[in-house]
């Protein structure tokens, strides 16, 4: 704000001495030129803050999902609140275009996983289910099996298989 407030008084300034150097005073050329490039220093600066606070707030899609926490929006304007909103239909549109009839989740594993495969247990009866290899899997309650993670990660989300971890 600060800033802006500046800027609007050096362009008054500004205005007010081009129409004197208009009528003939030719030494006010050098001030209008320096303050000309004070605000054009100031817009820059205003410009690389609200870049950096945009970034910020994109990178708060993908640490806490869709919905932000009440304390981190008190701190946001309205127009940042609706760029989240904005950005958030848009990485939600491109995920559902992306992997299938089901999309891709790319919020999902912000860290790569050590491993493609992960040993599950079932924890209850839910039959045969297929591997994109073409091979099928008998899920009985109980059982273990070593399995690819993505292929899992739904079945684990629904209470059917249990991530066994070493």
């Amino acid at each position: 704000r600060q800033a802006l407030e500046e800027m609007r008084a050096l362009y008054e300034r500004n205005q007010a001495d081009v129409s004197e150097a208009k009528s003939g005073r030719t030494d006010l050329i050098f001030l209008i030129r320096f303050r000309h490039c004070c605000l054009l220093r100031n817009q820059r600066c205003v410009l690389a803050y609200l870049y950096d606070r945009l970034l910020r707030i994109r990178a708060l899609r993908w640490e806490y999902g869709s919905v932000l926490p009440n304390t981190i929006q008190f701190h946001m304007s309205a127009e940042e609140v609706e760029w989240f909103n904005r950005y958030k239909k848009s990485l939600a549109t491109y995920m559902r275009s992306v992997g299938g009839e089901e999309g891709l989740d790319l919020t999902q594993d912000i860290k790569p996983p050590k491993s493609l495969y992960i040993e599950v247990r079932c924890l209850r009866d839910y039959g045969e289910f297929e591997i994109d290899d073409g091979t099928t899997v008998l899920l009985k309650k109980n059982s273990q099996h070593f399995l690819p993670r993505w292929k899992c990660e739904q079945l684990i989300r629904q209470g059917v298989l249990e991530h066994i971890l070493s």
